[in-house]
């Protein structure tokens, strides 16, 4: 069975930084992505393996440790913001746990993500839990804004008490090849999130080939990024199993040649306890144990808890019940 971390354990602990390399273009030059044998390789995700009963509530309840809960939308309040917050302290009923012999209280979420304008909120209403919380930035979702106003938002969430920073790239960069300025922006990133850890969004729909997501991953990670992230959910087309493949594959080559564990992060689309199994499979067939826990793996989703805890609700009572009965805060 997974081991779950629990909210009374030690405060949330983030592995050593990636500390990034040189920008060396060779590097690049040898990566290819065979399109055809990833998709045979993600086909097989869900056939290969079957996580049943007791196996798949323990699975889904280490999903929940990985989530970054989210609420990324025009009409957030402070008050959302809160009850999200107090979602992330308590994110399965407490009879459920009781149930699968939990304390309550025992599972939290892997942070809360949020705007900029929701940090300091967020920061008050996790106050000792352990609970870091994630903010968006360098004008998410377009990443349009002037690089100097990137580097002036990551350093007002940070002052806000950001513990973690959700960067989006310039696609121009990725689509017209520019890897030296992809590099050098990311590094930016890096040195204005100080203590924070920066976590690099891709917006892999955006740039569109599966060679453009290998050569921005390995970028990234060498301008210091201490995660990669697939989407920031507004594209078209958001995280999938084969892009998720080709980074988990460039994390594996960037920690082969360097030593550092960079994370990982789907986002958007990741919204049913059965799509979810599949990632957590997947961190575990290509980069190991240690990428089942939220130090190295993170799920960006909002809806996804609800499924979740309805699923273990099944588990216990043997009864679906309706989705609306688990709200996500």
């Amino acid at each position: 069975m997974v081991v779950v971390r629990g909210a009374n354990a030690a405060q949330h602990v983030h592995p050593a930084r990636n500390s990034g390399v040189p920008f060396d273009a060779s590097w690049l030059d040898v990566l290819r992505v065979n399109q055809s044998a990833v998709e045979r390789r993600t086909a097989t995700l869900g056939t290969r393996r079957s996580v049943k009963k007791d196996a798949q509530a323990a699975w889904l309840l280490k999903a929940v440790t990985c989530i970054d809960l989210t609420t990324l939308n025009g009409d957030d309040t402070e008050g959302r913001v809160r009850r999200l917050c107090a979602k992330a302290r308590r994110p399965v009923r407490a009879d459920l746990l009781d149930a699968l012999g939990f304390d309550p209280g025992a599972i939290t979420t892997g942070a809360v993500c949020v705007y900029h304008r929701f940090v300091a909120a967020a920061v008050d209403a996790l106050r000792g839990s352990g609970i870091p919380v994630a903010a968006v930035s360098t004008g998410f979702p377009a990443g349009l804004i002037p690089h100097p106003f990137k580097l002036k938002e990551i350093e007002a969430s940070v002052g806000d008490g950001a513990a973690e920073i959700d960067i989006v790239v310039t696609r121009e960069h990725v689509l017209t090849g520019n890897w030296q300025a992809l590099y050098d922006e990311v590094r930016d990133f890096r040195a204005a999130c100080g203590a924070a850890h920066l976590k690099a969004i891709l917006a892999t729909g955006d740039i569109r080939t599966l060679s453009n997501i290998a050569k921005a991953s390995m970028v990234c990670m060498m301008a210091g990024a201490d995660f990669i992230k697939t989407s920031t959910g507004k594209e078209g087309v958001n995280a999938t199993l084969d892009v998720s493949l080709v980074m988990a594959r460039m994390i594996r080559e960037y920690r082969e040649r360097t030593g550092a564990r960079v994370g990982f992060k789907p986002a958007g689309g990741v919204s049913t306890a059965k799509s979810v199994l599949a990632y957590q499979i997947l961190m575990k067939e290509e980069l190991g144990r240690p990428w089942l826990e939220p130090d190295l793996f993170r799920i960006g989703a909002s809806s996804l808890l609800a499924d979740i805890e309805r699923q273990l609700e099944h588990h216990v009572s043997g009864r679906y019940s309706a989705f609306n009965r688990h709200p996500v805060a």
